[in-house]
Parts: C-alpha cells; structure tokens; sequence
C-alpha cells in the first residue's frame, strides 16, 4: 500500500515537470509551488522524495527531489536525517549535473557531521565508479564562498593526490575545481601544491585550477608548465 501512494507522488511530480517549461529556473518555481503531500512532516516527505530520486523515468523527477532537500538544507537539526537519506542518491548518479547537485548537500553537512561525510568521500575517493570519484573531490569544498567552516588543508590534499592522473575527464574537471578553491581558502599552499606538481596535473585540470589567480600566478605556472 505504501509503494502504491509513493507511486502516486511520482506520477504528480512527473505531472508537474511536463506541465511547466523545462528550464530549471521554471521548474524551480513550478516546485514551489507545491504538492499535495508539501504539508506533511519533514520525515514523511524526505521518505517520498527518496523514493522519487531512485525512481524517477527523468533527470527533472531527481531534480526536484534535490530542491526539496535544498529547501531545508540550512536547518541544521535536519541535516542528520538529510544526510543518512541522501548518502545513498550517489548511486543513482550518472552525469555531472546530478553529481554537482549532491555536492551542494554533502558539502554543506560536511561541516556539522564532518566525520561521517569525510569518511564516505574517502571510499568514494577510490571507486571505479566515476562520479564517486568525482564527488569525493567537489564535496570537499564545493563553492568555497558558501561555506563558514573547511577542512584542513591536508585533508583536502589527501584526496587530491590520488586522482591526479586519474583518466576520467569529469573527473579531471573535478580536479581542477578542488585546487581552485584549495587555492581561494589556502592561497600559498595550494600555489605551491600546483607548482610542485606542474608535472602531473592535467591540461583540464590545470586550466581550472588556475581561474581565480592573479596574473602573476598565472603566468609563473604557465612557464613553469611549458618547461616541462
């Protein structure tokens, strides 16, 4: 009976996604505008939105579910709960969009329950599946703008390493976005981690890893690569 009404939930997700324009700012909105289950306890409706990321026949029935989780991601007393529900909708990853998505969650709760999270991205750091690997890398400090607390910079590094000659271009592209940031929040010593690593670090990587320099850094890495 329960898999029956969860089904139920789907099918007037999936109603809501065709009836509003695909764009993900429209589906936002049409999002906020509720469901006849948006009343209910958070616990009942994280049930039905897990259930609607594992099942779900379209990238936007994900979508939605993720804009839930979002809606509640700063109160801090749910973050528990969000993170045993959403540690699991990594398995139905299968594209960067959906990868980035979780990361805005895993990163956020990293800072209260960083334990537990650091944990799973250090399994995920060595996954065959790509997009863990992924995740393992841009969780750690997604946008560093948005967080208030970061892990050590070792920490950081310690994932990094294994990956900088991982084969995987998304995973590269996730490379290259933990060194930009390692660089905003440890200016020094992610320079020097790039400088002292010029050799192994990939030409994608490389090009985003450098984004937010100043010039000089990027000029002086420039010539450091070109001698290689």
């Amino acid at each position: 009976m329960e898999k029956q009404k969860y089904k139920k939930y789907l099918a007037e997700v999936e109603l809501k996604i065709s009836s509003a324009n695909q764009a993900i700012p429209q589906q936002r909105t049409a999002h906020k505008s509720g469901f006849s289950f948006s009343a209910l306890a958070f616990g009942e409706q994280v049930e039905i939105w897990d259930y609607i990321w594992k099942h779900a026949k379209t990238y936007r029935g994900q979508v939605h579910a993720f804009f839930f989780i979002e809606s509640n991601l700063k109160k801090k007393d749910l973050q528990g709960e969000i993170w045993n529900v959403t540690e699991s909708w990594q398995e139905q990853v299968n594209d960067w969009g959906l990868c980035d998505a979780l990361a805005k969650i895993y990163t956020k709760i990293l800072e209260t329950e960083p334990g537990k999270v650091y944990k799973r991205l250090k399994e995920w750091n060595k996954d065959p599946n790509l997009w863990k690997r992924r995740q393992s890398l841009v969780s750690l400090l997604y946008y560093s703008r948005t967080k208030k607390t970061y892990l050590s910079y070792q920490k950081i590094i310690a994932l990094v390493k294994p990956l900088l000659k991982d084969k995987e271009y998304y995973v590269q592209k996730g490379v290259g976005w933990c060194l930009r940031e390692v660089h905003t929040v440890y200016p020094e010593k992610g320079y020097e981690f790039i400088k002292e690593n010029i050799k192994k670090i990939s030409s994608i990587a490389f090009t985003i890893a450098i984004e937010k320099m100043n010039k000089e850094e990027k000029e002086d890495l420039k010539r450091a690569r070109k001698r290689i």
